[in-house]
């Protein structure tokens, strides 16, 4: 059996979720099928997602040790440098589905078992520490302009809560796009970056100069009134989060009044993680790192997306 460093979820600690993070040995992944592959991991991304399970959302007690991790970039057996789409089948789960590290090992490793049908080329021009950053929290984002927000169809967006990897991701995007973007933060020095990025920075709650064609939501109760208050008739309201309460009050009068579409939407297809690869190989739009660490220091990186002082995301630089 070969042993691999890896970070993973020795218990659950839901009021201090880095106490519950080891880093340590493992066994490396067995493959459960013919068509699956094991890949070396040369950079990876965290998110809150794996704070989560580290607080025992999602997982079971009986599932531990569990890797955890759910974006990476790699090497495939045949050495080609590849991305990791993470949304793997899994008949055992409700949703016919699973992202690594809820079912089968994660990313935080040396290595990492995956079908190989989940491996994307990594494309020219784009390095793996920014690929890494792409397969959740970007994909999300793209997804939720796109497939779902037809952000074709907009000119105006807000996103809410802008700092964490989607929201900024969404910024970035729909900047890149071309579309006139709104975003809050209550962090007035995140507010300064999220200008930078070429958006209109506002605080929470601000009334807007127009209404907005879509609404870019993963703050939950905390915001969804002004979304809603903020969106033109029509509009979008595309949520994929709830980090602010997961129960808003929705008027529903605006909602029919204004003929809204509240839609929710959770990662994204191969497809469409193929697509906003070549969107940001093409157009040199490159994903906003808030920091790079080395796998040697990765418990650092968990402590800084702990920390809320994030802005864009944390990468995880396996050679190091």
């Amino acid at each position: 059996m070969r042993i691999m460093r890896a970070a993973f979820a020795s218990r659950f600690d839901d009021a201090d979720p880095l106490a519950a993070l080891t880093v340590g040995e493992q066994p490396e992944p067995s493959l459960p099928d013919d068509d699956w592959v094991t890949l070396r991991v040369t950079a990876s991304s965290l998110n809150h997602h794996d704070l989560w399970s580290l607080r025992g959302v999602g997982l079971r007690a009986e599932q531990l040790p569990m890797i955890l991790g759910c974006d990476a970039a790699g090497v495939d057996p045949d050495g080609n440098e590849v991305v990791v789409y993470p949304v793997v089948p899994t008949p055992g789960d409700p949703r016919g589905m699973s992202i690594l590290s809820e079912h089968f090992p994660g990313t935080l490793a040396e290595r990492v078992a995956v079908p190989r049908s989940n491996l994307l080329p990594l494309p020219a021009g784009l390095a793996a520490a920014d690929a890494a950053c792409l397969p959740t929290a970007w994909l999300t984002a793209w997804r939720m302009l796109t497939t779902k927000g037809r952000v074709d169809d907009a000119e105006a967006i807000l996103v809410q809560g802008a700092g964490g990897g989607v929201a900024t991701a969404a910024v970035a995007l729909a900047v890149a796009l071309g579309k006139r973007v709104y975003a809050t933060s209550r962090d007035a020095a995140k507010r300064e970056r999220i200008a930078e990025l070429g958006a209109t920075a506002v605080e929470p709650g601000a009334r807007l100069p127009e209404r907005v064609d879509l609404v870019i939501e993963t703050v939950g109760a905390a915001t969804f009134d002004h979304s809603m208050k903020s969106a033109a008739l029509g509009a979008r309201i595309v949520v994929s989060g709830a980090t602010a309460g997961h129960e808003p009050t929705v008027n529903l009068r605006r909602v029919f009044a204004m003929q809204l579409e509240i839609l929710g939407t959770s990662m994204g297809t191969p497809d469409e993680l193929a697509a906003l690869l070549t969107f940001c190989a093409e157009r040199g739009v490159r994903p906003v790192i808030d920091s790079v660490v080395p796998f040697s220091r990765v418990g650092d990186a968990f402590a800084r997306l702990h920390s809320g002082d994030v802005f864009g995301k944390v990468v995880v630089d396996h050679a190091a």
